[in-house]
């Protein structure tokens, strides 16, 4: 990661980046080497693996990925790794065994094995595309909000750089980046500014997901467009949040998130 840059250039995955160097509302800056978001870690060289180990001294890995999703494509080799914790964290109600069916379509049964049409956080929704993206996640709280606060709060552990991943890197990730920064101090505006920031390697980041026959289908099924993460999306997630729940911090307050939480996420991130 070069000094004027943010994204750390891996072989095995194309959506990588520090979350240090954002600006905070009171003209601090967030730490880098602290927590990264990323792609699916699936393809992770060893070369890769060596570079987030010496280079980040990487100790915790969030996987917001689905059940259905960890089944299909497996924990990736970062799992094999004995000074890594893997935190398995879905952003759906998981609605069986193996699916997440229930949770995307709660009227229809939960089936009896993995539905590799539903294990995305996007699929069979309606609506006009930025109402549809903000509805997820919105989905997302409502769902497991349990997950959220776990994950911030594995983002306060001292013991290393935190890493957190979905399938593309984008709206799961995008979600608890946001929240996490939020926490943190980091202006509205650096956070969307962040979240948007993934629209710059989309075409690399739909090309790996369309190699996976866990993904390909349901990205072929839409416009590569339709998965751009603008920047109004966010925004609109914010005010959302804003109207509905006084805002973010309000939210996690209902969930669970103390002032102690607040201290310990600033302190790890901001310092």
């Amino acid at each position: 990661m070069s000094e004027r840059s943010r994204w750390i250039d891996l072989d095995g995955a194309v959506n990588v980046r520090d979350l240090g160097g954002l600006p905070t509302a009171d003209g601090r800056a967030t730490r880098r080497g602290r927590v990264l978001r990323s792609d699916n870690l699936q393809d992770l060289t060893v070369a890769d693996v060596r570079l987030l180990l010496d280079d980040y001294e990487l100790k915790n890995v969030i996987d917001l990925r689905s059940d259905a999703e960890v089944e299909l494509e497996g924990p990736g080799p970062l799992a094999r790794i004995p000074t890594i914790t893997l935190h398995h964290l879905s952003l759906f109600t998981e609605g069986g065994r193996h699916t997440d069916v229930a949770a995307d379509n709660p009227k229809e049964p939960v089936a009896a094995g993995v539905d590799a049409d539903k294990v995305l956080p996007w699929q069979n929704a309606a609506g006009p595309e930025h109402d549809r993206s903000t509805g997820h996640y919105l989905g997302y709280l409502e769902e497991r909000p349990d997950s959220v606060v776990a994950a911030l709060r594995v983002m306060t552990r001292t013991d290393g750089a935190s890493l957190v991943h979905c399938a593309a890197g984008k709206d799961r990730t995008g979600v608890v980046c946001a929240l996490a920064l939020e926490a943190s101090g980091v202006t509205r505006e650096a956070i969307v500014a962040d979240y948007a920031q993934t629209g710059d390697r989309l075409e690399a980041i739909l090309r790996r997901l369309r190699s996976s026959d866990t993904y390909a289908a349901d990205l072929d099924s839409r416009p590569a467009d339709s998965h751009r993460p603008h920047a109004s999306i966010m925004e609109k997630f914010f005010a959302r949040m804003d109207e509905r729940h006084g805002g973010p911090m309000t939210w996690l307050a209902s969930n669970g998130w103390t002032d102690e939480d607040t201290d310990a996420i600033r302190e790890r991130l901001i310092g």
